[in-house]
């Protein structure tokens, strides 16, 4: 295998590098003849991230025809595994001082893979990456079309509806209902607000942030580019910190997110979303499969339910500390935000 890459393309190729990093320790690489394949793994297998980049996409890739030995080309690609800290550590040369990068692995059976960095001052560095014998990385394919419902955001409106949780919320719980279920004529504050984000709360610890609990109330027309969802509510339970990994990397590319999920126990899976067509005219496309927990949070008693919005009830004794926090100015009207507090001090 050998392929060259530079200008646009190596910077998106050093963000896909950073983003699997943020997720899992191992790289897959996968060449068949027509795209090269990044795979990776977290250390819980809770979160697999993958990235396809077309022949398009690299200024040059060449796979032998002897890469395959005996085996079909479009079934058995020319695979290695090697620590994504080693290509980070390749990329740690700014993208803005490298002409080109240039990858290769002569053979299956080759011990080491190849990169070679062409600088802009002349210079030349060239380090080799030892292979890993096997992986633990398993390639997983999920079809789009299979998912009833998704939705499209926009990575800065994801990352300030995130910024209203606390920094170290490990998981997030999304409830999602469709819009027209509300009753007409009842007026709930939630009007609208088909989609709920809150923190999950796992029951075996007991700190200060499993005490803490966050919940929104969003309106997909104002908050979402896309939604689509019909039938009973649903609500999946996955990790932040893949999220925000898959968030830079949107950020950074300029593209908006994807997110389609089923219900509880199945895995929602994320993807950028190329403007309004369906990433076909792309050189390169990235998926993240989140599991997602077992148990619905829907009939969970431990979810905060949101306050009453007459005056009657507003002036009522509260039994537990609780109040609403402040709206940040940047937040719109259409977001409701609710925290409280579980335990009394």
């Amino acid at each position: 295998m050998e392929l060259s890459m530079s200008g646009g393309a190596l910077r998106t190729f050093s963000r896909c590098v950073t983003c699997l990093a943020r997720i899992g320790s191992d790289l897959v690489f996968q060449a068949y003849p027509d795209k090269l394949e990044l795979h990776t793994l977290n250390s819980s297998r809770s979160a697999f991230a993958s990235v396809s980049l077309t022949r398009d996409f690299f200024d040059h890739f060449h796979l032998p025809a002897d890469a395959y030995a005996d085996a079909a080309p479009s079934s058995t690609p020319l695979q290695c595994s090697v620590l994504l800290k080693s290509v980070l550590a390749v990329l740690r040369t700014p993208t803005s001082a490298i002409d080109r990068l240039n990858a290769s692995l002569p053979n299956p059976q080759a011990s080491k893979l190849e990169f070679v960095i062409h600088c802009v001052s002349g210079r030349k560095k060239t380090h080799r990456i030892s292979c890993s014998a096997e992986s633990d990385v398993q390639t997983l394919a999920l079809d789009r079309n299979g998912f009833p419902s998704r939705l499209a955001i926009r990575p800065r409106d994801l990352t300030r509806l995130l910024s209203n949780f606390q920094s170290s919320l490990q998981e997030l719980t999304v409830i999602a209902t469709e819009p027209a279920a509300r009753l007409p004529g009842v007026d709930d504050g939630t009007g609208g607000k088909a989609v709920e984000l809150l923190s999950y709360i796992d029951p075996t610890k007991d700190d200060y942030d499993s005490r803490l609990h966050t919940q929104l109330w969003i309106d997909p027309a104002e908050e979402f580019l896309e939604y689509e969802h019909a039938g009973d509510p649903v609500d999946v339970t996955f990790g932040v910190k893949e999220l925000k990994a898959f968030l830079t990397f949107c950020e950074g590319c300029e593209v908006d997110i994807l997110l389609f999920y089923q219900k509880a126990g199945e895995p929602v899976l994320l993807a950028p979303r190329f403007g309004f067509d369906d990433g076909s005219s792309s050189n390169f496309d990235v998926t993240l499969v989140l599991a997602t927990m077992l148990v619905s949070q829907l009939n969970d008693g431990s979810v905060p339910q949101q306050p009453p919005t007459s005056a009657h009830h507003a002036e009522e004794p509260r039994a537990a500390a609780a109040a609403p926090s402040p709206v940040p100015e940047n937040v719109s009207n259409h977001t409701r935000i609710w925290s409280e507090l579980s335990a009394n001090f």
